[in-house]
């Protein structure tokens, strides 16, 4: 019998470290479609005619890729998902973290403790909301455990530049979030995040205007640094998140628990 529904296709995810010139491509290709076309973010090396946006900094990090294998193609073609990971010894070999052309890093440097700088994090627009993000983390938590990785930090946006636009959620992960001294990294181009007292400061309605990447980091018990930097030429607002691994809760656990099959 002739039936108009279409079953929907599921997903099968792998999650890999890029491992070869064409992974690193097709994390770049993602990028740009996540970052350029629906952000409208640029950058000196972003190349509109190959569709990729890259930096000097993608040969010195691992590039973690999340797969979709049901998807038609070769591997490169089925990349939805990517994280960047640096480790100290990485950032050593660079030079810098990346973030550190945002941030004063001095706390974290000084802590004595393991770095592991994440970045560039996206998912494609059709996976987001559902197991993808899941399944990167995991990835995530082995690529933490591999390597001994004990704070982890990164800078994360808002979309846009007006800060006054952005002052409810940049005042509550201010108020709520942010990071004890001896982490707290702190901006360079320093915009204030306290813009509204917290008597004034309707939480509800802050928190529906942070991103869901953010909101995620913060139930896992992360903190944000002190201040936000404008990143006009990404077209965002950055703010610092930083978790420290032995504080995260019974949450963290649960999702970095391995999952029965992986």
């Amino acid at each position: 019998m002739h039936t108009r529904a279409i079953r929907r296709r599921l997903p099968d995810f792998e999650v890999t470290l890029a491992s070869s010139a064409a992974d690193i491509r097709a994390a770049q290709r993602l990028r740009y479609r996540v970052f350029v076309q629906e952000l409208g973010g640029g950058g000196a090396m972003v190349d509109h005619e190959a569709g990729i946006e890259a930096d000097r900094f993608d040969g010195w990090f691992d590039h973690l890729l999340l797969r979709d294998r049901a998807l038609p193609g070769n591997p490169q073609d089925q990349v939805v998902g990517a994280y960047r990971l640096l480790r100290a010894d990485q950032a050593a070999r660079a030079g810098q973290f990346y973030s550190e052309d945002e941030y004063d890093l001095s706390a974290l440097r000084t802590s004595g403790r393991n770095l592991l700088e994440l970045g560039r994090s996206c998912v494609d627009a059709r996976y987001r909301g559902g197991q993808a993000l899941l399944h990167l983390w995991r990835g995530l938590a082995r690529y933490v455990a591999d390597h001994d990785a004990e704070v982890l930090f990164g800078a994360a946006s808002f979309h846009g530049t007006d800060a006054s636009a952005l002052a409810a959620p940049l005042s509550l992960l201010h108020h709520r979030h942010l990071a004890p001294p001896e982490l707290r990294a702190r901006s360079l181009r320093y915009q204030p995040m306290d813009l509204i007292a917290p008597e004034m400061l309707d939480r509800r309605a802050a928190m529906l205007q942070v991103p869901p990447l953010i909101k995620a980091y913060l139930r896992l018990g992360g903190y944000v640094g002190d201040g936000a930097f404008v990143d006009h030429e990404f077209n965002t607002t950055d703010v610092c998140l930083i978790m420290d691994t032995p504080r995260l809760g019974a949450l963290h656990r649960a999702l970095y628990a391995p999952a029965g099959g992986e």
